[in-house]
């Protein structure tokens, strides 16, 4: 449930709706896009769980937009272009416009929110990109 005063937006991310689900995803992760709750204008934010040992359905990348993650539990990988990072909670990655992404969780769950700037249509899904 979210509460708004005239200055401020409040909405747990955990409440917001899972739209994996919608997409036959949901044996693989969780994707709660949080920012029209907030009543953002301008800033994009969301919440994803990876299950243990999944990788994300799809990799994207952006045009324009600048985004960061924040790893908040679990830990696992995180392919950017050709480069797989470790990532472990409270890491924080800035990926610029025109990299590829992708994630994969560990032996345990794999927790993170992105943020970014909004930018309408800037988006490109990729589908099997992370192959090995």
């Amino acid at each position: 449930m979210s509460s708004t005063t005239s200055g401020y937006t409040r909405q747990n991310l955990a409440e917001v709706e899972d739209s994996a689900p919608k997409f036959g995803f949901e044996g693989v992760q969780e994707a709660r896009f949080a920012g029209d709750r907030l009543d953002a204008a301008h800033t994009g934010i969301s919440y994803h769980r990876i299950l243990p040992g999944k990788r994300q359905a799809f990799a994207h990348r952006h045009d324009e937009a600048e985004e960061i993650y924040v790893i908040v539990a679990g830990s696992g990988r995180m392919k950017l272009d050709d480069e797989i990072i470790d990532v472990r909670p409270l890491d924080a990655v800035r990926v610029a416009p025109g990299v590829t992404r992708q994630f994969e969780a560990g032996s345990e769950r794999l927790d993170f929110i992105a943020a970014g700037a909004k930018h309408p249509g800037d988006g490109e899904l990729v589908h099997d990109w992370w192959t090995d």
